[in-house]
């Protein structure tokens, strides 16, 4: 699946949310580790993500041992901070990754329901009730203006069991 360029078309700013894979039961929950299956699903969107993911990515992921573990199927070059953790807010992520001033092409691997929230908050603009984003699963939003009026787009939601 190619993704149509976009040299040409003006836009704000990428964001990327991936949630992290299928990971164990149990607790603690940070050091929760991603199942046999986790890892499948995180290789897959790896794959994906190595063709298609934006040049000059920055990348934001939870301190959970399942976000780290997700990451890593990918690359080891990333960003960790609480402020996408198992505890995080809608809010907190938005700000740690400076949505949408900051400009370029963000990646975030976190949590249920924040990934959905933020979603729902950009795409709806009302994050009550979110959106369920599946494990293992990314979403790319973009913010763009178009006649003077900024939107948000969703430019490809792919679960790993569609590649």
């Amino acid at each position: 699946m190619n993704l149509p360029p976009t040299e040409h078309e003006e836009y704000d700013m990428d964001l990327l949310l991936w949630r992290h894979a299928e990971a164990e039961e149990g607790s603690p929950d940070d050091t929760r580790r991603l199942t046999e299956r986790g890892h499948h699903q995180a290789e897959t969107m790896a794959r994906w993500l190595a063709e298609h993911a934006p040049k000059d990515l920055r990348i934001v992921v939870s301190p959970a041992t399942r976000t780290q573990q997700t990451i890593g199927a990918w690359t080891p070059h990333f960003e960790t901070t609480v402020a996408v953790g198992t505890s995080a807010t809608a809010d907190d992520l938005l700000a740690a990754v400076g949505w949408p001033d900051a400009g370029g092409a963000v990646l975030v691997v976190g949590h249920q329901p924040t990934l959905g929230e933020v979603a729902a908050r950009l795409l709806q603009g009302d994050e009550a009730g979110g959106l369920s984003v599946r494990k293992g699963a990314l979403w790319w939003l973009r913010r763009r203006e178009r006649d003077g009026v900024g939107e948000t787009v969703l430019r490809t939601a792919l679960s790993p069991e569609m590649l």
